[in-house]
Protein backbone atom coordinates (compact mmCIF):
# COMPACT_ATOMS: atom_id res chain seq x y z
CA UNK A 1 0.00 0.00 0.00
CA UNK A 2 1.39 3.65 -0.95
CA UNK A 3 2.72 5.87 2.05
CA UNK A 4 0.07 7.95 0.36
CA UNK A 5 -3.01 5.71 1.07
CA UNK A 6 -5.28 5.24 4.28
CA UNK A 7 -6.59 1.94 5.09
CA UNK A 8 -10.07 3.05 7.00
CA UNK A 9 -11.17 0.25 10.08
CA UNK A 10 -13.82 0.38 12.47
CA UNK A 11 -14.69 3.91 13.40
CA UNK A 12 -13.60 4.12 16.54
CA UNK A 13 -16.17 6.68 17.62
CA UNK A 14 -18.48 4.08 17.74
CA UNK A 15 -21.40 4.76 15.50
CA UNK A 16 -21.75 7.49 13.02
CA UNK A 17 -19.32 9.79 14.86
CA UNK A 18 -20.42 13.65 16.06
CA UNK A 19 -22.61 15.75 14.47
CA UNK A 20 -21.64 18.28 11.68
CA UNK A 21 -22.44 21.16 10.37
CA UNK A 22 -21.79 20.95 6.55
CA UNK A 23 -22.80 22.98 3.90
CA UNK A 24 -24.36 21.05 0.77
CA UNK A 25 -23.80 23.02 -3.08
CA UNK A 26 -25.63 20.88 -5.28
CA UNK A 27 -29.10 19.73 -5.38
CA UNK A 28 -29.69 17.16 -8.38
CA UNK A 29 -30.16 13.23 -7.94
CA UNK A 30 -27.03 12.72 -5.82
CA UNK A 31 -26.66 15.48 -4.21
CA UNK A 32 -30.51 15.65 -3.14
CA UNK A 33 -30.32 11.59 -1.38
CA UNK A 34 -26.96 12.56 0.31
CA UNK A 35 -28.37 15.56 2.22
CA UNK A 36 -31.46 13.39 2.86
CA UNK A 37 -29.21 10.55 3.90
CA UNK A 38 -27.01 12.93 6.47
CA UNK A 39 -30.19 14.66 7.83
CA UNK A 40 -31.17 11.22 8.72
CA UNK A 41 -28.01 10.80 10.44
CA UNK A 42 -28.55 14.10 12.98
CA UNK A 43 -25.63 16.24 10.57
CA UNK A 44 -26.72 20.06 10.00
CA UNK A 45 -27.02 21.19 6.67
CA UNK A 46 -27.27 24.19 5.11
CA UNK A 47 -28.36 23.81 1.14
CA UNK A 48 -28.47 25.49 -2.07
CA UNK A 49 -29.04 25.22 -5.81
CA UNK A 50 -29.93 26.78 -8.38
CA UNK A 51 -33.52 25.19 -8.58
CA UNK A 52 -35.39 27.16 -5.64
CA UNK A 53 -37.68 24.02 -5.39
CA UNK A 54 -34.94 21.68 -4.62
CA UNK A 55 -33.87 23.91 -1.87
CA UNK A 56 -37.30 23.83 -0.59
CA UNK A 57 -37.92 19.87 -0.38
CA UNK A 58 -34.28 19.67 1.38
CA UNK A 59 -35.96 22.28 3.81
CA UNK A 60 -38.67 20.34 4.17
CA UNK A 61 -35.95 17.38 4.84
CA UNK A 62 -34.78 19.48 8.10
CA UNK A 63 -32.54 21.30 6.07
CA UNK A 64 -31.19 25.31 6.17
CA UNK A 65 -31.70 26.69 3.20
CA UNK A 66 -30.03 29.66 1.71
CA UNK A 67 -30.46 31.42 -1.59
CA UNK A 68 -27.11 32.14 -2.67
CA UNK A 69 -23.36 30.90 -2.18
CA UNK A 70 -22.25 33.64 0.20
CA UNK A 71 -25.20 32.78 2.66
CA UNK A 72 -24.36 29.17 2.44
CA UNK A 73 -20.51 30.49 3.75
CA UNK A 74 -22.04 32.70 5.97
CA UNK A 75 -24.29 30.72 7.82
CA UNK A 76 -21.79 28.07 8.60
CA UNK A 77 -19.62 27.68 11.83
CA UNK A 78 -16.33 28.12 11.97
CA UNK A 79 -14.00 25.51 10.44
CA UNK A 80 -16.62 26.09 7.71
CA UNK A 81 -17.07 22.56 5.39
CA UNK A 82 -18.72 22.73 2.17
CA UNK A 83 -19.55 19.94 -0.03
CA UNK A 84 -20.31 20.46 -3.82
CA UNK A 85 -22.04 18.18 -6.04
CA UNK A 86 -21.95 19.82 -9.54
CA UNK A 87 -21.34 18.84 -13.27
CA UNK A 88 -17.76 18.72 -13.86
CA UNK A 89 -16.07 21.93 -15.41
CA UNK A 90 -16.69 25.25 -15.38
CA UNK A 91 -19.87 24.73 -12.68
CA UNK A 92 -17.44 23.59 -10.29
CA UNK A 93 -15.03 26.50 -10.70
CA UNK A 94 -17.96 29.02 -10.29
CA UNK A 95 -19.14 27.23 -7.72
CA UNK A 96 -15.62 27.47 -5.67
CA UNK A 97 -15.03 30.84 -6.81
CA UNK A 98 -18.36 31.74 -5.13
CA UNK A 99 -17.63 30.67 -1.93
CA UNK A 100 -13.66 31.18 -1.62
CA UNK A 101 -14.52 34.84 -1.24
CA UNK A 102 -16.10 34.10 2.42
CA UNK A 103 -13.95 31.21 3.21
CA UNK A 104 -10.48 31.38 4.80
CA UNK A 105 -7.82 29.67 6.04
CA UNK A 106 -8.58 26.08 7.62
CA UNK A 107 -11.53 25.83 5.96
CA UNK A 108 -12.63 23.07 3.53
CA UNK A 109 -14.33 22.29 -0.05
CA UNK A 110 -14.76 18.91 -0.87
CA UNK A 111 -15.84 17.67 -4.88
CA UNK A 112 -18.05 14.55 -4.61
CA UNK A 113 -18.59 14.81 -8.05
CA UNK A 114 -17.13 13.74 -11.37
CA UNK A 115 -14.15 16.11 -12.06
CA UNK A 116 -11.28 14.93 -13.75
CA UNK A 117 -8.37 14.44 -11.62
CA UNK A 118 -6.32 17.45 -13.38
CA UNK A 119 -8.72 20.16 -12.30
CA UNK A 120 -8.57 18.56 -8.82
CA UNK A 121 -4.68 19.44 -8.60
CA UNK A 122 -5.09 22.52 -10.27
CA UNK A 123 -7.99 23.90 -7.78
CA UNK A 124 -6.54 21.98 -5.18
CA UNK A 125 -2.98 24.00 -5.54
CA UNK A 126 -4.81 27.55 -5.93
CA UNK A 127 -7.01 27.07 -2.87
CA UNK A 128 -3.68 26.29 -0.74
CA UNK A 129 -2.55 29.75 -1.30
CA UNK A 130 -5.40 30.89 0.89
CA UNK A 131 -5.00 28.05 3.11
CA UNK A 132 -8.31 26.50 2.04
CA UNK A 133 -7.93 22.86 1.80
CA UNK A 134 -9.89 20.95 -1.02
CA UNK A 135 -10.78 17.52 -0.47
CA UNK A 136 -12.21 14.83 -3.75
CA UNK A 137 -14.19 12.01 -3.18
CA UNK A 138 -15.08 9.87 -6.02
CA UNK A 139 -18.31 8.79 -5.20
CA UNK A 140 -20.03 5.75 -6.60
CA UNK A 141 -23.68 4.67 -5.88
CA UNK A 142 -25.86 6.71 -7.76
CA UNK A 143 -29.37 6.44 -7.13
CA UNK A 144 -29.10 3.85 -4.76
CA UNK A 145 -26.73 5.53 -2.64
CA UNK A 146 -29.75 6.65 -0.06
CA UNK A 147 -30.80 3.19 0.60
CA UNK A 148 -27.40 1.62 0.40
CA UNK A 149 -24.45 4.13 0.92
CA UNK A 150 -21.98 5.24 -1.02
CA UNK A 151 -18.49 3.73 -2.14
CA UNK A 152 -15.92 6.79 -1.68
CA UNK A 153 -12.48 7.16 -2.92
CA UNK A 154 -10.82 10.14 -1.33
CA UNK A 155 -8.21 12.63 -2.22
CA UNK A 156 -6.47 15.50 0.07
CA UNK A 157 -4.09 15.98 3.23
CA UNK A 158 -4.67 13.41 5.87
CA UNK A 159 -5.48 15.15 8.32
CA UNK A 160 -8.36 16.71 6.79
CA UNK A 161 -9.82 14.18 5.65
CA UNK A 162 -9.68 12.54 9.36
CA UNK A 163 -11.67 15.20 10.45
CA UNK A 164 -14.10 14.62 7.92
CA UNK A 165 -14.86 11.27 9.07
CA UNK A 166 -17.92 11.02 10.87
CA UNK A 167 -19.67 12.73 7.30
CA UNK A 168 -17.55 9.77 5.31
CA UNK A 169 -18.96 7.12 8.17
CA UNK A 170 -22.86 8.29 7.29
CA UNK A 171 -22.62 8.01 3.59
CA UNK A 172 -20.76 4.75 3.45
CA UNK A 173 -22.27 1.63 3.28
CA UNK A 174 -21.13 1.30 6.83
CA UNK A 175 -19.00 3.46 9.00
CA UNK A 176 -15.76 0.98 8.66
CA UNK A 177 -16.39 -0.23 5.02
CA UNK A 178 -16.43 1.47 1.19
CA UNK A 179 -14.45 4.64 1.99
CA UNK A 180 -10.96 5.42 2.59
CA UNK A 181 -8.30 7.77 1.43
CA UNK A 182 -6.62 6.50 -1.39
CA UNK A 183 -3.84 9.33 -1.60
CA UNK A 184 -3.37 13.09 -2.30
CA UNK A 185 -5.39 15.89 -3.92
CA UNK A 186 -6.47 14.41 -7.31
CA UNK A 187 -6.18 10.70 -6.15
CA UNK A 188 -9.76 10.51 -5.32
CA UNK A 189 -11.11 11.53 -8.76
CA UNK A 190 -8.56 9.42 -10.48
CA UNK A 191 -9.38 6.36 -8.41
CA UNK A 192 -13.31 7.19 -9.55
CA UNK A 193 -12.08 7.61 -13.13
CA UNK A 194 -10.65 4.04 -13.38
CA UNK A 195 -13.52 2.71 -11.64
CA UNK A 196 -15.62 4.17 -13.95
CA UNK A 197 -14.00 2.52 -17.10
CA UNK A 198 -14.11 -0.45 -15.42
CA UNK A 199 -17.45 -0.28 -14.89
CA UNK A 200 -17.58 0.06 -18.75
CA UNK A 201 -16.11 -3.04 -19.87
CA UNK A 202 -18.23 -4.99 -17.29
CA UNK A 203 -21.42 -3.17 -18.69
CA UNK A 204 -20.04 -4.22 -22.50
CA UNK A 205 -19.66 -7.78 -21.60
CA UNK A 206 -23.07 -7.97 -20.08
CA UNK A 207 -24.99 -6.24 -22.62
CA UNK A 208 -22.96 -8.81 -25.33
CA UNK A 209 -23.78 -12.12 -23.88
CA UNK A 210 -27.33 -11.38 -22.93
CA UNK A 211 -27.40 -10.17 -27.05
CA UNK A 212 -26.17 -13.66 -27.82
CA UNK A 213 -28.32 -15.35 -25.94
CA UNK A 214 -31.32 -13.50 -27.25
CA UNK A 215 -30.40 -14.17 -30.60
CA UNK A 216 -29.80 -18.26 -30.01
CA UNK A 217 -33.27 -18.38 -31.27
CA UNK A 218 -32.96 -22.70 -30.92
CA UNK A 219 -32.95 -22.47 -26.93
CA UNK A 220 -36.04 -19.80 -26.90
CA UNK A 221 -33.77 -18.70 -23.57
CA UNK A 222 -35.66 -16.70 -20.49
CA UNK A 223 -33.19 -14.21 -19.89
CA UNK A 224 -34.51 -13.08 -16.59
CA UNK A 225 -34.61 -16.87 -15.44
CA UNK A 226 -30.73 -16.71 -16.68
CA UNK A 227 -29.67 -13.92 -14.62
CA UNK A 228 -31.24 -14.99 -11.76
CA UNK A 229 -29.19 -18.56 -11.53
CA UNK A 230 -25.91 -16.38 -12.18
CA UNK A 231 -26.83 -14.17 -9.25
CA UNK A 232 -25.90 -16.87 -6.65
CA UNK A 233 -22.89 -18.87 -7.23
CA UNK A 234 -21.76 -17.31 -10.11
CA UNK A 235 -18.25 -15.71 -10.71
CA UNK A 236 -19.87 -13.25 -12.92
CA UNK A 237 -22.52 -12.03 -10.52
CA UNK A 238 -22.36 -8.80 -8.82
CA UNK A 239 -24.61 -5.56 -8.94
CA UNK A 240 -24.88 -4.82 -12.30
CA UNK A 241 -26.34 -8.42 -12.47
CA UNK A 242 -28.41 -7.87 -10.20
CA UNK A 243 -29.99 -4.62 -11.51
CA UNK A 244 -30.03 -6.29 -15.16
CA UNK A 245 -32.28 -9.25 -13.69
CA UNK A 246 -34.51 -6.50 -12.27
CA UNK A 247 -35.42 -4.73 -15.68
CA UNK A 248 -35.39 -8.40 -17.65
CA UNK A 249 -38.09 -9.48 -15.35
CA UNK A 250 -40.18 -6.18 -16.79
CA UNK A 251 -38.94 -6.18 -20.36
CA UNK A 252 -37.41 -9.03 -22.92
CA UNK A 253 -37.41 -7.58 -25.69
CA UNK A 254 -36.82 -3.96 -25.02
CA UNK A 255 -38.59 -2.73 -28.39
CA UNK A 256 -39.39 0.82 -26.87
CA UNK A 257 -35.86 1.35 -25.99
CA UNK A 258 -33.62 3.31 -28.34
CA UNK A 259 -30.18 1.89 -28.89
CA UNK A 260 -28.30 5.02 -27.37
CA UNK A 261 -25.60 4.87 -24.76
CA UNK A 262 -23.98 8.35 -23.02
CA UNK A 263 -21.14 8.50 -21.15
CA UNK A 264 -20.26 11.03 -18.34
CA UNK A 265 -16.57 11.35 -20.21
CA UNK A 266 -14.71 9.27 -17.50
CA UNK A 267 -13.94 6.51 -20.00
CA UNK A 268 -12.42 8.85 -22.14
CA UNK A 269 -10.24 9.56 -19.51
CA UNK A 270 -9.62 6.43 -18.60
CA UNK A 271 -8.45 5.61 -22.12
CA UNK A 272 -6.66 9.03 -22.74
CA UNK A 273 -4.63 7.80 -19.34
CA UNK A 274 -4.07 4.43 -20.68
CA UNK A 275 -2.45 5.91 -23.92
CA UNK A 276 -0.58 8.22 -21.65
CA UNK A 277 1.27 5.12 -19.44
CA UNK A 278 1.28 2.72 -22.17
CA UNK A 279 -0.85 0.73 -20.80
CA UNK A 280 -2.99 -1.73 -22.91
CA UNK A 281 -6.44 -1.40 -21.88
CA UNK A 282 -8.59 -2.74 -25.20
CA UNK A 283 -11.65 -4.23 -23.25
CA UNK A 284 -11.96 -1.04 -21.69
CA UNK A 285 -10.96 1.53 -25.25
CA UNK A 286 -13.58 -0.69 -27.32
CA UNK A 287 -16.93 -0.37 -24.80
CA UNK A 288 -16.63 3.89 -24.87
CA UNK A 289 -16.17 3.15 -28.80
CA UNK A 290 -19.22 1.06 -29.14
CA UNK A 291 -21.28 3.65 -26.87
CA UNK A 292 -20.07 6.44 -29.82
CA UNK A 293 -21.50 4.01 -32.25
CA UNK A 294 -24.68 3.47 -30.75
CA UNK A 295 -25.08 7.53 -31.24
CA UNK A 296 -24.81 7.02 -35.33
CA UNK A 297 -28.12 7.04 -37.01
CA UNK A 298 -27.34 4.80 -40.15
CA UNK A 299 -23.60 5.01 -39.50
CA UNK A 300 -21.39 5.73 -42.47
CA UNK A 301 -18.56 3.72 -41.03
CA UNK A 302 -21.08 0.28 -41.88
CA UNK A 303 -21.83 1.83 -44.83
CA UNK A 304 -18.34 1.69 -46.47
CA UNK A 305 -17.57 -1.73 -44.61
CA UNK A 306 -20.55 -3.31 -46.41
CA UNK A 307 -19.24 -1.75 -49.72
CA UNK A 308 -15.74 -3.38 -48.99
CA UNK A 309 -17.32 -6.32 -48.81
CA UNK A 310 -19.13 -6.02 -51.90
CA UNK A 311 -16.31 -4.99 -54.00
CA UNK A 312 -13.94 -7.70 -52.44
CA UNK A 313 -16.20 -10.69 -52.24
CA UNK A 314 -19.43 -10.16 -53.76
CA UNK A 315 -21.50 -10.27 -50.91
CA UNK A 316 -25.01 -8.13 -51.21
CA UNK A 317 -25.49 -4.55 -50.10
CA UNK A 318 -28.56 -4.20 -48.30
CA UNK A 319 -30.82 -0.57 -49.63
CA UNK A 320 -32.75 1.48 -47.82
CA UNK A 321 -35.51 -0.12 -49.47
CA UNK A 322 -34.79 -4.08 -47.86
Amino acid sequence: MSEDADAIGEDPIGKRGRTMHLGMVGLGRMGANMSERLLRDGHELVVFDLDPEAVRLAEGRGARGASTLAEVVETLADPKMVWIMVPAGQAVDATIAGLRSGMKAGDVIIDGGNSNYKDTQRRAAELAEAGIHFVDVGTSGGVWGLKEGYSMMIGGEKEVVESLRPIFSTLAPEPGLGWGRVGKSGAGHFAKMIHNGIEYGMMQAYAEGFAILKKKEEFDFDLHHVAKIWQHGSVVRSWLLDLTAEFLEEDQDLEAVRAYVSDSGEGRWTVFEAIDLDVSAPVITHSLMRRFRSREEGCYADKILAMMRNQFGGHTVKTGKE
